[in-house]
């Protein structure tokens, strides 16, 4: 676990800054610090050359994201050192990517190596079934032993069902597919699925999290197929996110595969900085900074084969081998020129249609942070998922919690210290941007409202507004022009285009509308 105190910078009207410790602000300063507007001066932040007014409008100020500028005395990735085919606007075939597959894993030494394969879970669009058969091709008769984990962090687990479905074999006959290859789920509830690597101490935290974290220890644990291996390789796409910048590459081991304490720790973080403020940032944050950092202890040799998808479909348009950092460095750039799509100007309201992929809240919420910074003052994101009947089924303590704002929880640090910093994040994403104050309370940018088949009590106890599924015409709500509808939303990120900058233009979502407007 964390240990001692996060400390951070707040305004004060007489004094510039203030430390705020473990009890959240200064306590003699207590209502000046916070009346108005409750504004954490980010180093990380101000790097990116921001005010502080323009973190407080955050969701519509941060139009486009800017790239980092430290790496924060980790290794960056270099696109030249990975292996790489495809690129933005091109589609690779079956034999192209099979070839490359194959191509990349025999330059690799894994002659009668221990394998552990470490894969995303069924929240994200890849198409494991052609990149496994290509990777079983390549492995066979040269591996020692192949161990392939989901990396679910702490998302639930895959059903035998679901499992086929997602490697492409006949439910209860993975080993007709796979001979010889252990298939696992990452079972976070379990403690024997941990062992742990060491800890990232205080002086080392601070560097890493450009100052956000001090006084602060963290223990780094990981799944104990990936320590006990020879070679690590991770496979998986790489999308914008609101924690990271850009998912992928090391962060499959964290927080794919490792323990509670990076997790909380590292999604903490990029809380205080905002999903509005970190979603689609290129380059090294502080929170890829951190993942790194934990990746170095892994005492597995370690490789990537990451992957940029054409949302929604099993295309992709390109693929890149190497270390995870380089491999990453690779894909995050073409996403940033394929994942992220710019309006114009903003819109009063978003409809979110949610595939059935994403079967809670917790889940589902990239339907909203992934759209929020097109959302004007004052509108509303709907989240459209009949499907949904859950705020969180590994996380049910979130209902006692519910949905705030960032500046919410700093502002009433001594109350909420102790509770699951995961869940607090979490929080925040799914809340948006927002101010508190003791004397006013909340003030939230937008209205975040679930169309789902959760109760309305429940909905509205959580802070979220609540509208019956039943109730949404979705073909009323594309008639209507003050309403943008994204039938596929969790993987397109959405933003307003800065002035004067190009087309921007991204890509949609590759499936086509059902019938019921789910999926497709």
């Amino acid at each position: 676990m964390t240990t001692g105190p996060i400390l951070a910078l707040a305004p004060s009207e007489d004094r510039g800054t203030v430390l705020l410790g473990s009890n959240g602000i200064n306590r003699h300063d207590h209502l000046r610090a916070w009346r108005g507007n409750l504004v954490l001066l980010l180093q990380w932040v101000h790097s990116a050359g921001m005010t502080s007014a323009d973190v407080k409008n955050a969701g519509m100020a941060a139009t486009a994201p800017a790239e980092t500028s430290t790496n924060y005395g980790t290794d960056p990735g270099d696109p030249s050192r990975a292996d790489t085919v495809g690129g933005v606007d091109q589609e690779l075939s079956s034999d192209e990517v099979t070839a490359f597959v194959t191509q990349a894993l025999a330059r690799a030494d894994l002659d009668d190596k221990r394998v552990c394969l470490v894969l995303p879970d069924g929240t994200r669009t890849c198409p494991l079934p052609l990149l496994m058969r290509a990777a079983y091709s390549a492995l066979k008769g040269r591996a020692k032993e192949v161990t392939v984990v989901i990396a679910l962090g702490t998302h639930q687990g895959m059903s035998e069902d679901h499992l086929a479905r997602h490697l492409g074999y006949s439910a209860g006959a993975a080993e007709e597919s796979y001979p010889g290859w252990t298939i696992l789920n990452h079972e976070s509830w379990v403690p024997e699925t941990f062992t742990t690597l060491g800890t990232i101490g205080p002086d080392r935290l601070t560097e890493l999290t450009g100052g956000l974290m001090r006084d602060v220890s963290v223990e780094v644990r990981i799944n104990r197929h990936v320590a006990e291996a020879d070679i690590a390789i991770v496979v998986g796409p790489v999308f914008p996110h609101e924690v990271v910048g850009f998912s992928g590459g090391n962060k499959y081991f964290f927080p794919g595969v490792s323990g509670q304490e990076l997790i909380d720790l590292s999604h903490w973080v990029g809380a205080l900085i905002t999903s509005a403020k970190m979603i689609g940032t290129r380059g090294v944050t502080p929170v890829r900074a951190l993942i790194n950092e934990a990746a170095t202890l892994i005492p597995a040799d370690r490789l990537a084969l990451c992957l940029v998808v054409a949302s929604g479909t099993d295309t992709l348009h390109a693929a890149a081998f190497g270390t995870p950092e380089d491999a990453w460095a690779a894909c995050a750039e073409i996403s940033a020129e394929t994942h992220v799509t710019y309006l114009d100007a903003p819109v009063r309201r978003v409809l979110s249609i949610m595939p059935t992929k994403y079967e809670d809240i917790w889940t589902a919420a990239k339907g909203f942070y992934k759209l929020e910074p097109i959302v004007a003052d004052g509108g509303e994101v709907i989240i459209y998922a009949p499907h949904i009947t859950h705020v969180s089924v590994m996380h049910p303590h979130i209902t006692e919690i519910g949905y705030h704002c960032r500046d919410y929880f700093l502002g009433q640090w001594d109350r909420f210290k102790d509770q699951p910093w995961g869940d607090l994040a979490h929080s925040t994403h799914l809340r948006g941007q927002g101010t508190w104050d003791p004397e006013h309370g909340e003030q939230d940018r937008v209205t975040v409202t679930l169309a789902t088949g959760i109760p309305e009590e429940i909905v509205r106890s959580v802070n979220l507004n609540y509208l019956d599924p039943a109730e949404v015409d979705i073909a009323a709500y594309e008639a209507d022009p003050d309403t943008f509808v994204e039938p596929h939303a969790g993987e397109v990120l959405y933003r307003l285009r800065p002035s004067g900058s190009g087309t921007g233009r991204g890509e949609p979502d590759g499936r086509q509308p059902s019938p019921s407007g789910l999926d497709g």
